[in-house]
């Protein structure tokens, strides 16, 4: 699976963006997908997790209530609105695919795309 995200930009605090994440080469439907984000200097962590039929989703404490992940398979695409933007939400934004919901292992990685917000 080849995934490729966009979407990213610079934004004030308060304002909204969309990613996108396209994939290509096998059954999307197949791969339950996650946002991770990394911000300079600091560990990635996942921001946020969709299973294969998008029943079911989580998120980061930190994102909850803001950030909203949502997948169209028909269009092989999953993605990350994001509302409410605080300058601590700067980062390289992927997205990743595993097999399983509850699968601990990604098999395939974007690159990423970067979000700035400022205050």
């Amino acid at each position: 699976v080849q995934l490729q995200a966009s979407g990213g930009g610079s934004v004030q605090a308060g304002g909204s963006l969309r990613l996108s994440c396209v994939a290509s080469g096998r059954a999307f439907e197949n791969y339950a997908m996650s946002w991770f984000r990394q911000a300079p200097g600091k560990e990635r962590d996942v921001v946020a997790a969709i299973s294969r039929g998008g029943k079911y989703t989580n998120y980061a404490d930190s994102v909850k209530g803001r950030f909203a992940i949502s997948r169209d398979n028909a269009k092989n695409t999953v993605y990350l609105n994001m509302n409410s933007l605080k300058p601590e939400d700067t980062a390289v934004y992927c997205c990743a695919a595993r097999n399983t919901f509850a699968s601990k292992e990604y098999e395939w990685w974007g690159q990423g795309t970067l979000v700035t917000v400022s205050s």
